[in-house]
């Protein structure tokens, strides 16, 4: 039976204790508060049914269910703690010693990431490209590590200066951002960044962003068959994506560089913190629906609750040192509790009480804001600055970047939309061009041959024809890359190379794209 009130653990200046969740948010029982600065690490168990912490003296364990102390060791430099899966092992991080179980043998590891979940277990490792040679990432299943053919999928690659690896829930496939540290190319300061997918059948692919830009975050939905990428120069895209890496839902443009799926992965929330603003979209993915847009300014943490309705935003310590504390949301947008520490301390980590998978069952969800006592208090939204010489003047749309609307909110092609100044003017323009191209060649006479040209561009250095209308042109000038791309591509196969499954399937669209491209052309 799933318990009433799920607990938040709080660690800062004010000591450690625990706050009962919604609707209570009193001080629980659970733990007696421990004060002072010397409390160091915390740990839930993964069912929630034991707590562990360390407090510079004795690693204490209770049982949250009878808030009874099981254990004490006197292991004063304790810094991580960490239960087994099955409650059964508390494993604490000092000074390092290990026993080798199994070793895997493999030159220039950089990195590796266990998966999770039972066994069979696996692990992802990383290997850095030098010498001209690809860096390398490969999955292996424990204790599965020797011989030539042990590996279950291998994905090499270049530009890759660092990895982050995210395995997805059931552990069938792995994301990988490659990074390198400078993009030789000019375009970004943050350096260049690609999105792999690996999965443990062999298969893998480069996933496509249609957005040139940094890649923010990539999150797997609890049901392991579809990731959310945030990605792009600001405002940055965010889409969804399958197993196939096509992408399923593209939420348009924002002010975002976070992604939560809920625990039951029916619900997405879209976020900007950091240097962002705190504004969050909260989506059900089921029917691609937005459900809210709140604003958690100055938030250094977020955190789902098991439940999958309410919503942890807090301000840390030392990431931010001022206004520290933290809200409870629903996930409709409503702030149900809200606590701001005293101006002299300080909150250094909170978190939700965990829970087996099932103890919450998934709950219909609403779009109308539930009723709180708690006042919302969106910051309002500063203006830009206007030299005084403009401030009379009217307000004219100045933005430097326009935002795409989600792919379901776009207006529909042939709608009654009436066009915009711009496009309507560029529409005349283009008619009027075509009327005359006809005009003219109705005034040449059939039994006239042309004249001879004997100056003429060589045909090499011809300037391009435009159309008049630079929304063809761009799509002309795309169809070109794409094709010459293509044309790369089936070199490439021609020397032998073997080409990816995504790119194999941009080679068959070839004929698609050269049908569109003659089309276009032939419009001019």
């Amino acid at each position: 039976m799933a318990p009433s009130t799920p607990l938040l653990a709080v660690r800062g200046s004010e000591g450690l204790y625990m706050v009962n969740g919604p609707p209570h948010f009193t001080e629980s029982t659970v733990l007696q508060r421990e004060s002072g600065k010397n409390c160091k690490v915390y740990t839930f168990s993964k069912d929630g049914t034991l707590f562990a912490w360390g407090n510079g003296e004795k690693v204490n364990i209770i049982n949250v269910t009878n808030k009874g102390l099981l254990h004490s060791f006197d292991l004063p430099k304790a810094v991580c703690l960490e239960f087994s899966p099955k409650n059964t092992v508390l494993a604490t991080w000092q000074p390092y010693t290990d026993i080798i179980a199994n070793k895997l043998h493999l030159q220039k590891i950089n990195d590796f990431v266990l998966s999770p979940g039972p066994h069979p277990y696996k692990v992802a490792v990383y290997v850095p490209g030098s010498k001209g040679a690809p860096s390398f990432v490969r999955l292996y299943q424990y204790p599965n590590f020797g011989g030539p053919h042990a590996a279950l999928a291998n994905k090499s690659f270049f530009k890759a200066d660092k990895v982050t690896m995210l395995w997805n829930k059931k552990a069938t496939a792995v994301l990988v951002i490659a990074s390198t540290d400078v993009d030789k190319t000019g375009a970004s300061y943050y350096g260049e960044q690609t999105l792999h997918y690996i999965a443990t059948n062999g298969e893998s692919a480069v996933v496509q962003l249609p957005k040139n830009g940094p890649i923010y975050d990539v999150v797997w939905n609890s049901s392991s068959s579809e990731f959310c990428a945030v990605y792009g120069f600001m405002p940055a895209k965010a889409t969804i994506f399958n197993l196939k890496c096509d992408p399923v839902f593209d939420f348009g443009t924002g002010p975002r560089n976070a992604a939560y799926y809920s625990p039951h992965g029916h619900i997405l929330v879209l976020a900007g913190f950091g240097n962002l603003r705190g504004q969050m979209e909260v989506w059900d993915v089921k029917n691609y629906k937005l459900i809210s847009k709140p604003v958690a300014s100055d938030s250094t943490y977020f955190a789902w609750c098991a439940d999958g309705e309410h919503i942890l935003t807090a301000t840390c310590a030392p990431r931010l040192r001022v206004n520290n504390g933290y809200k409870i949301w629903h996930y409709t947008g409503s702030v149900l509790h809200k606590y701001d520490v005293p101006s002299n301390a300080e909150i250094w980590q909170i978190s939700w009480q965990p829970f087996l998978d099932g103890i919450f069952p998934a709950k219909t969800i609403t779009y109308q804001a539930v009723p709180s006592e708690v006042p919302n208090e969106e910051p309002k939204v500063a203006t830009a600055y206007r030299p005084p010489a403009l401030r009379n003047k009217p307000i004219t749309n100045s933005k430097l970047h326009e935002d795409e609307p989600p792919q379901n909110m776009k207006p529909q092609s042939g709608s009654d939309k009436p066009l915009s100044k711009t496009a309507l003017k560029n529409q005349r323009k283009h008619e009027a061009k075509k009327a005359a191209k006809q005009e003219a060649r109705s005034d040449k006479s059939p039994d006239t041959a042309p004249a001879p040209v004997t100056q003429h561009t060589p045909r090499n250095t011809a300037p391009q024809p435009t159309s008049g209308d630079p929304e063809i042109d761009k799509k002309i000038k795309n169809l070109k890359k794409k094709l010459k791309a293509i044309e790369q591509l089936k070199e490439q196969a021609a020397t032998g190379k073997q080409l990816e499954k995504n790119q194999l399937e941009k080679i068959q669209k070839e004929k698609t794209l050269l049908q569109e491209l003659e089309d276009l052309e032939l419009s001019i």
